[in-house]
């Protein structure tokens, strides 16, 4: 399998990976990049002061700031099947020189659309068959740990629900590197398996996009609260 390259290629929201993987490129959620930023409301101010309008998805401007202040040169645009905004998101980011790769996950829901996409998609990242199938056995090593993660979340209450968070949504990039993230998960997994259950907290089920604050978890929690 092709070691990772310096080239990074952004995406809008969960994609292949498989496909990323194969071609040795370094992949980069866009989403990620944008809430964990710091200063993510500068982002949307950015892309408002930029054109955006101020009705527009929140994501969408905080996707366009993450894009240019990371200086991100090549993204995938999920074009269907998520947010409408997406294609103008395509064509702003043109215009700032970023190459971008139409994806989509066609409304039909059928399987011959769907494999159309994704041949598409490995022709356009010269990688075939055999080679995505490797990186598939490879992420999917890292995905049952993160899987057994959330297991000791909802099942043993040994871990919390913005821990579970963190490592499920990092799985969408697996933080750009998938063998550093595997030894973050199992330096994590050593620690949550000698807890102590937690015990007498309102066990919650969290459905829906997050919002854009950081501290929902510790809320609720502090509240008595257990997302699981």
């Amino acid at each position: 399998m092709p070691k990772t390259s310096l080239s990074p290629v952004g995406f809008t929201t969960t994609i292949p990976l498989e496909i990323l993987l194969a071609a040795g490129r370094q992949p980069v959620d866009l989403n990620n990049v944008f809430i964990t930023d710091p200063a993510c409301h500068d982002l949307i101010d950015e892309a408002e002061m930029a054109g955006f309008p101020r009705n527009i998805c929140g994501w969408i401007k905080g996707l366009y700031g993450a894009t240019l202040r990371q200086g991100i040169q090549e993204i995938i645009a999920v074009t269907e099947g998520d947010c409408s905004n997406t294609k103008a998101l395509m064509e702003v980011l043109q215009l700032h020189g970023v190459t971008t790769t139409p994806f989509a996950f066609p409304y039909d829901r059928s399987v011959v659309s769907l494999t159309h996409e994704i041949n598409k998609l490995a022709d356009h990242f010269g990688v075939n068959a055999e080679q995505i199938e490797e990186a598939r056995q490879r992420l999917n090593q890292v995905r049952r740990k993160v899987h057994e993660i959330d297991r000791l979340t909802w099942q043993e209450n040994r871990v919390s629900g913005e821990e579970n968070h963190y490592f499920q949504v990092c799985t969408s990039d697996m933080n750009g590197n998938v063998d550093a993230f595997e030894a973050e998960v199992d330096t994590f997994l050593d620690q949550a398996r000698a807890r102590q259950p937690k015990t007498g907290n309102l066990r919650l089920a969290y459905m829906g996009v997050p919002p854009i604050f950081t501290d929902l978890y510790q809320v609720l929690e502090e509240s008595g609260g257990q997302v699981v």
